[in-house]
């Protein structure tokens, strides 16, 4: 056999394989699209989350490394979901004003904290921005579809910090040994959180129920949900921003 059909050969089979990791986990895909659709505003489409999954599912049939110890679909999981995201983010469908009031937001809860020494109340913080109560429930659901999935990008890589320890990318140890910082420092955060703001994020990240379950487990409207979410998360943002 010669150096070029032994190369021919080798790529056949290569690509036969690509093309059988892809076929077998297609349902991943939609099964990921449906579980973040849930988790977001009306003007994202489920077919726009499905074929930018299929993209990231074409990548991590690419790039995959069995001797990485990751396996195939934990490695697909992370770049499917990952590619979904980006595709969200590259269609910024928040308005600046949106992103503008949550840093605001964020800035206020961390002052008032600062001063009191303990969690910030919800009258509390409108207080410090100079808006009534309604005012302020109203900026935290308009924060809430992008906190959603932002909360994922507490970690500076968000997704991707996983994925690089997924699959061997880490470039150093001191990139691990940061990223390990952080979790810490994440971990303790949300730990330190009031008991309904973490209920809800266990509730949602481990349990993996969507706002309308939460709701009806802690007898709340799932809006309500989501302005316990979206001031968690920027409660979290506003307690990490100096280690970030």
């Amino acid at each position: 056999m010669t150096g070029s059909t032994g190369a021919s050969v080798y790529q056949d089979v290569q690509s036969g394989s690509m093309n059988e990791l892809v076929t077998q986990h297609a349902p991943l895909v939609k099964r990921i699209a449906h579980h973040l659709l849930m988790r977001m505003p009306s003007s994202v489409q489920l077919d726009d989350l499905i074929q930018s999954g299929m993209i990231g599912l074409l990548e991590a049939a690419r790039k995959y490394d069995m001797s990485k110890g990751a396996s195939f679909e934990t490695y697909a999981g992370i770049r499917i979901r990952g590619a979904m995201l980006d595709e969200i983010r590259r269609g910024d469908w928040a308005p600046r004003s949106v992103h503008r009031k949550s840093r605001e937001v964020a800035a206020a809860v961390k002052s008032v904290e600062m001063r009191t020494g303990s969690d910030a109340k919800d009258t509390e913080v409108a207080e410090e921005l100079g808006i009534d109560l309604e005012t302020y429930y109203s900026i935290l659901q308009d924060a809430s579809g992008s906190r959603l999935f932002s909360f994922d990008d507490l970690t500076e890589g968000g997704d991707d910090s996983a994925l690089e320890a997924a699959s061997g990318e880490i470039s150093g140890p001191a990139d691990e040994i940061q990223d390990e910082d952080f979790r810490a420092h994440l971990a303790k955060a949300i730990e330190g959180l009031p008991e309904r703001e973490k209920l809800v994020l266990a509730l949602y990240y481990d349990e993996e129920l969507n706002l309308k379950e939460i709701g009806e487990v802690l007898g709340v409207s799932e809006s309500r949900i989501s302005q316990i979410h979206s001031q968690a998360a920027l409660r979290l943002r506003a307690r990490l921003q100096e280690w970030r």
